[in-house]
Order: C-alpha cells, then sequence, then structure tokens
C-alpha cells in the first residue's frame, strides 16, 4: 500500500503525451476507487488545445479525466494510447 501510495504521488505534475507524441497535459490529480484503492482516472490540469479539441469525459468540475486503463507506461511522461480514450 505504501509503495501504491509513493506511486501515485510521483506521477502528479507529469505530462500525458499519447504514443504518437501529442500533449495532453499534465497530471493534475488522480481519481481511487474508494474500495479497492484502484487508480480509475487521471485529472488532467494545463489541458492543451488536442486534448481540449477532443469529446473526453469530465468530472462535476469541468475537469478532463483520462481512464487510467488507457495507460500505456509510465516514466518521464505518463504514456496514453489515445484510441482507449476516443
Amino acid at each position: 500500500m505504501e509503495d501504491e501510495k509513493r506511486l501515485s504521488k510521483s506521477l502528479l505534475g507529469k505530462t500525458v503525451v499519447s504514443e504518437t507524441g501529442k500533449i495532453f497535459g499534465d497530471v493534475g490529480d488522480l481519481v481511487f476507487e474508494t474500495s479497492s484503492g484502484e487508480i480509475m482516472h487521471v485529472v488532467l490540469s494545463n489541458p492543451a488545445t488536442h486534448a481540449l479539441k477532443l469529446d473526453l469525459e469530465k468530472d462535476k468540475s469541468g475537469n478532463i479525466l483520462i481512464p487510467f486503463t488507457a495507460v500505456l507506461a509510465i516514466a518521464d511522461y505518463l504514456v496514453i494510447r489515445e484510441e482507449d480514450i476516443i
């Protein structure tokens, strides 16, 4: 559990990019399933123009949500599969 907390904190602020290199924005927050602790969504901060043009899921506050299942890799960037979110 402690490792998961460390992982989730390390994601904050990372740039979210598609596997083709399109920038979506930054990781502003994470949405968890409270019963399991599983990460469900990445909340974008500073969304890029490309992300704003897409009809992506949003939370009640209007923040863009990226399903965590779309994440392919986590390194210097959070790499997502764009086909999984459109």
